[in-house]
């Protein structure tokens, strides 16, 4: 059984990025499309979709690509649509960057649950499920991403900063026994005050503030309290699932990332996808 939207719904904000307020539109897709992005700002409203293959770059965010047009930071927008079983919807954006909300998944994920779930049953063939069927691992320097075969579908994730307030956290969900809304969806994103001025000069989280991002220095944390102790591994945990979820379906496997990146996450992706061809 697959799932899309019963009702479309809509949310603006600004991307961390470009600092642009952007407009999202998801709607009900059509059978056989997937979740895919529709940059209805451009001429002839072109689609990208939300594959693996549409990857364009992972600069401290994911970017899609398709015939020139591009959208990035789909991770959040991704992981609450994958997680909560929509295996199918239109998202319309009029820019280039979805809006970053509050930092988190959660308001996507709780407008998905308004918006209502429908099941349909799959009227053309299916490809076959993806499998994992033995170990993957990426290694870049001490960080690392696996896919384990396992019983049932698991994801662990493990950070280190050299800051007081985060040090070394881990965090583990199974999503039969945890729900995404409660345990990984409200974890926000989160960034360093020593490096702000460094990124604004890349052109980078142009749209970043205390109101959608937590933000520590090398001794506390400059806007507390924290949803969780470990939210920040469990927010690097969201990016993961998001990053996985261009691959279509989690595979089930025991998914394990230890200071990786969007690079690294969607390496891992391409990794299960030629595993299985």
């Amino acid at each position: 059984m697959k799932n899309t939207l019963k009702h479309p719904f809509e949310r603006s904000g600004v991307g961390l990025h470009s600092g642009e307020t952007v407009r999202v539109r998801v709607l009900p897709a059509s059978e056989g499309e997937g979740r895919y992005f529709v940059r209805v700002d451009l001429p002839e409203a072109p689609a990208i979709p939300a594959t693996v293959n549409a990857v364009h770059q992972t600069t401290l965010s994911t970017e899609l690509r398709q015939d020139g047009a591009t959208v990035r930071t789909v991770e959040h927008l991704l992981a609450a649509l994958a997680a909560s079983g929509i295996d199918r919807a239109r998202i319309e954006i009029d820019g280039g960057e979805v809006p970053l909300l509050d930092g988190s998944a959660k308001e996507w994920t709780e407008a998905i649950a308004r918006s209502g779930i429908v099941p349909f049953t799959p009227t053309q063939e299916e490809p076959p499920p993806l499998k994992i069927e033995s170990p993957i691992t990426l290694q870049e320097g001490d960080a690392f991403v696996s896919a384990i075969p396992a019983s049932q579908l698991r994801f662990t994730y493990g950070i280190d900063f050299d800051y007081a307030p985060i040090g070394n956290q881990w965090y583990s969900w199974t999503p039969d026994i945890e729900s995404f809304g409660d345990a990984i969806a409200p974890a926000r994103t989160f960034g360093f005050a020593d490096q702000i001025e460094q990124l604004r000069q890349l052109g980078l989280i142009k749209g970043g503030t205390l109101d959608n991002a937590l933000v520590c220095d090398r001794e506390k944390w400059l806007n507390p309290p924290l949803r969780f102790a470990n939210e920040p591994a469990r927010h690097k945990l969201l990016d993961l699932v998001g990053d996985l979820s261009l691959l279509g379906t989690f595979p089930q496997a025991h998914y394990l990332a230890y200071k990786a990146s969007h690079q690294l996450h969607v390496q891992l992706a391409k990794a299960i996808r030629a595993a299985n061809h």
